[in-house]
């Protein structure tokens, strides 16, 4: 997908994301991805990837560190629709499956809700000793080398929102069109950081991010086409993303993938909720009742799709 295909979906997609949050909703239920699968331990590869970090004989608790935005802390919104940190995040849900073949695992959640790749580098959001998430990530990483089995990220989803919350509509395009550059630079830069404090042999997982706008397509055929489009935007920007992660040595849990996100059935247009819209309304706060929803955030099932889609990346 070129540049310009994925700025021109991102424009009408970030235009219509508040639409989201004015219509009308159904009650969530639970779904189960595809290719989530329960397991008692990682496979041998995963073992061996988890311990490449560790120091032989190591006396301290190997540690999981989670860096990110919301989802990285678990957010969810609460009964007055207030969203709040739980501990039904992906990290908690992923860190008790890798404590059957790392006992006393210990999971260090610094994610920042509403955290930007700006922020994350330099802070303005949330408070961190060392002055931002990511100097606060290097500092222990560097300080408990030889004890870190695994660092997981999600960030960048966030980023466009300093385009269409500070600058005119005439300006949009633009701002966006850099921001995008913008963006995938920062990643760079967080996950060169990440590997250097953490060493080459720690295993680093990315995310790629699951496309809250699919709920759109149960507002009439005008919905059905800007799910279409943003659907389009976040497979671009995904796999921009996805090639940072990679120039690092970081593997990636497929998210996107993992919720269904390309598959609009056989026909877009018919009056079957497809596939990928069943999954976003099932995994996340999207098509929920007020005050609850509509909420982009993922519900208990949507975070344990999540951690499965991790806990694939470690295993393969």
């Amino acid at each position: 997908m070129t540049l310009r295909r994925v700025l021109g979906s991102l424009v009408v997609g970030l235009l219509v994301a508040g639409c989201a949050h004015s219509a009308p909703a159904s009650p969530a239920g639970s779904h189960r991805a595809s290719g989530y699968r329960d397991a008692a331990y990682p496979n041998t590869r995963g073992v061996a990837a988890l311990r490449a970090g560790l120091a032989p004989r190591g006396q301290d608790s190997p540690y999981y560190l989670s860096l990110g935005d919301s989802l990285a802390q678990g957010i969810q919104p609460g009964p007055t629709g207030a969203d709040g940190p739980t501990d039904d995040g992906y990290p908690d849900v992923l860190a008790a499956m890798i404590r059957t073949a790392i006992p006393g695992l210990r999971l260090i959640k610094l994610g920042c809700s509403g955290e930007t790749t700006l922020t994350m580098m330099h802070g303005g959001i949330c408070h961190y000793p060392a002055g931002s998430q990511l100097a606060q990530a290097v500092s222990f990483l560097r300080s408990h080398r030889g004890h870190v089995a695994l660092v997981t990220i999600d960030i960048g989803a966030n980023d466009p929102n300093s385009c269409v919350l500070h600058q005119p509509a005439s300006h949009l395009f633009s701002c966006l069109s850099g921001q995008v550059t913008q963006t995938e630079r920062n990643v760079s830069r967080i996950v060169a950081r990440i590997r250097a404090a953490a060493g080459p042999r720690v295993l680093i997982v990315g995310m790629t991010y699951y496309v809250p706008e699919l709920a759109l397509w149960r507002k009439g055929q005008a919905g059905k086409g800007l799910a279409i489009l943003t659907e389009g935007l976040a497979a671009g920007v995904n796999q921009l993303i996805v090639e940072r992660y990679h120039r690092y040595g970081a593997r990636i849990a497929d998210v996107f993938a993992a919720f269904k996100s390309t598959d609009f059935g056989r026909k877009r247009a018919d009056s079957v909720t497809p596939p990928n819209v069943a999954a976003i309304c099932s995994l996340t706060w999207m098509c929920a009742p007020p005050p609850r929803g509509p909420n982009e955030h993922a519900n208990n099932a949507g975070y344990r799709v999540i951690a499965g889609s991790f806990w694939q990346a470690i295993n393969r």
